[in-house]
């Protein structure tokens, strides 16, 4: 009820305002202690893991014979699968934040969307939860080159199905990279970001509460530990593991190479998530929250010229909500969810008109 919707004046605006305020997701009861947001995300870290939901995992094999995971979501064992509420053969692509951590929320939110018609799809970085690291080499902050892949691989397998994409946290600098980069060319119908991180430089300098930052550090410690010997060929591996900061293990990890060293600032200019924002030609919603603790006050973290310049940006803005958190009372605990999946519906259903209304024969 105290969202707003920041965006451009547009026909696909109107219908999108008309759908969210119709949706039930936005009017539900919320948690009861929506002030604090740093005990949402204590509750998050530590929130008791659900039974674990089937998945099938496929390698990806890259031009330069490195491997990306895809895990397909097949649902609680023993669980039927639904349908409504999206196009039922739909495609999406699940981007995890930037440690590669795949959360409980994501998971949830795959499961919804999968009870819902959806085919979801976890996309895991090289390295990353349990991928092999076959070559030296791991994926920067912004650079969208095994995302390209993994899109041009999905499109060829399902060249029918509508392909959507939605990331969490700072995942979402991946997902923003890819759209400036691809502009019409992206093979996406819609994307959305929950809690996105806008600005990847000025995140890193200005550092997350420890109640974040700490725990994903050493996510990222662990995971790196077990290359020790292929890394260690290119990166500093004592500096790497005795990093006090995730911007620290960023920079020795991208800048302070053995083979090819390059600055700070030399690697944000390939590497923001915004760099090419304006080439963005499909609709993306940025769910926020102006209390994140991780993102930083609005006033800085959020590009709001953006949003009111671009037809293809949507900011939904709470004033509550923590970081990826949304918290609600009853069997869904995030109502972003299920605002998200909405947008995913609104967009189907307003581009469907669309091709009516011109004829236009159906991709």
């Amino acid at each position: 009820g105290c969202c707003q919707l920041l965006c451009k004046p547009s026909a696909l605006a109107q219908h999108l305002v008309r759908s969210l305020g119709r949706s039930s997701a936005l009017w539900g009861g919320h948690w009861p202690w929506p002030r604090w947001p740093q005990l949402q995300m204590l509750r998050q870290l530590l929130q008791l893991p659900g039974p674990e939901p089937a998945v099938a995992r496929e390698l990806l094999q890259l031009p330069d014979a490195g491997l990306v995971a895809l895990d397909w979501l097949v649902g609680p064992r023993g669980s039927r699968r639904g349908s409504g509420g999206g196009t039922p053969s739909s495609v999406l692509l699940l981007i995890p934040n930037a440690a590669g951590k795949v959360t409980g929320g994501l998971l949830q939110l795959g499961l919804r969307a999968l009870e819902r018609g959806f085919v979801p799809v976890i996309f895991n970085r090289r390295g990353h939860n349990g991928c092999p690291l076959t070559t030296p080499r791991l994926q920067p902050f912004g650079d969208p080159g095994d995302l390209r892949e993994v899109v041009t691989y999905l499109r060829c397998r399902h060249p029918a199905a509508p392909l959507l994409a939605l990331s969490e946290g700072s995942g979402s600098a991946l997902l923003l990279a890819y759209l400036g980069e691809s502009g019409s060319s992206s093979r996406l119908a819609a994307a959305a970001c929950i809690s996105p991180i806008f600005r990847g430089r000025d995140w890193f300098e200005a550092g997350m509460p420890w109640l974040y930052e700490w725990p994903l550090l050493l996510h990222l410690k662990r995971g790196l530990s077990r290359y020790v010997g292929s890394l260690a060929e290119v990166v500093d591996m004592d500096r790497l593991l005795s990093s006090r900061s995730l911007r620290e293990l960023e920079e020795t990890l991208f800048c302070w190479t053995k083979s090819c060293p390059t600055s700070w600032e030399a690697y944000w200019e390939r590497n923001e998530p915004l760099r090419d924002a304006d080439e963005v030609a499909v609709p993306v919603l940025c769910l926020c929250s102006a209390d994140d603790p991780v993102r930083g006050p609005p006033a800085r973290s959020l590009p709001l010229e953006l949003f009111r310049s671009s037809p293809y940006f949507f900011l939904l803005l709470t004033p509550r909500g923590g970081h990826c958190g949304f918290p609600q009372r009853g069997p869904s605990r995030c109502w972003g969810h299920e605002a998200v999946l909405e947008f995913f519906r609104a967009m189907a259903e307003f581009l469907r008109a669309e091709e009516r209304r011109k004829g236009l024969p159906r991709p």
